[in-house]
């Protein structure tokens, strides 16, 4: 009993941690409501910011990719229990995002910045819209499975745990990532863009256009053909126009 409660306690402050840093990455990237923004703090050399932050997203970039490929899960659960992984993940996450969000040097330079009012409403829209677009995806697949919740609830109740299985739901019958859509357009969507910004967005951005192509290897030994027909059916990240999805469907 004591140790399915530890377990319930430990999945629980991963999941809070993940919800606390997940807020104050919107609002450090918008500049809105935390005390430190992407283009705030001590100032150094350009160079060395560039290094420092380059650094900060590599460093999330590899935690994030090698955590999550099965041969390292497999391995990893003879370490820790098979009840706790997912959350030990979104814990190591969390953790090097909020080092990241702690440590970033700003590069405030401005790239562009939008005057016209209803154009600025417009990108604050689209920003907000992204993240709301990357929340209600991971609802779509099971947000407090992709979270760890719900393998650390299961362990509590003394009960087996069965991962959702494969399904096509709202947004993923129009693109195959919908969460990282809503990361992309949250990262561009920015009426004032600043050089520490705009390597933020690159560099994510970047990551994400590879680490898709990692995650769907994984999908297709998984799944097999079944995955293999829905990648050809819907595309990556950019939904098809309703005529050609039409003729598609006609041949």
């Amino acid at each position: 009993m004591a140790r399915r409660i530890l377990v319930l306690g430990y999945g629980t402050v991963a999941y809070l941690l993940f919800l606390l840093v997940f807020a104050y990455t919107i609002g450090f990237l918008a500049g809105v409501g935390v005390p430190k923004g992407v283009d705030d703090g001590d100032r150094d050399p350009a160079w060395a910011a560039v290094l420092a932050d380059g650094a900060l997203l590599a460093l999330f970039a590899a935690q994030h990719s090698v955590m999550a490929r099965p041969w390292f899960k497999r391995r990893w659960t003879r370490i820790v229990p098979a009840a706790v992984e997912r959350s030990t993940y979104v814990l190591a996450a969390s953790l090097v995002v909020a080092l990241l969000l702690w440590q970033w040097r700003p590069l405030p330079e401005t790239i562009w910045s939008v005057e016209a009012g209803w154009a600025r409403a417009g990108l604050w829209t689209l920003y907000a819209a992204g993240w709301a677009v990357l929340v209600s995806s991971t609802f779509q697949i099971g947000h407090f499975d992709l979270f760890g919740l719900r393998q650390a609830l299961a362990r509590a109740r003394h009960r087996a745990y069965a991962e959702p299985g494969f399904r096509q739901s709202l947004f993923y019958r129009l693109v195959r990532h919908p969460i990282m859509v809503g990361f992309l357009v949250a990262f561009w969507a920015a009426p004032d863009m600043s050089v520490g910004r705009l390597l933020f967005a690159a560099m994510a951005s970047a990551y994400i256009l590879v680490a898709v192509r990692f995650e769907e290897h994984d999908l297709r030994r998984e799944l097999g053909d079944r995955y293999a027909r829905y990648a050809d059916e819907v595309p990556r990240f950019v939904p098809r126009m309703p005529d050609a999805m039409a003729q598609r469907g006609a041949h």
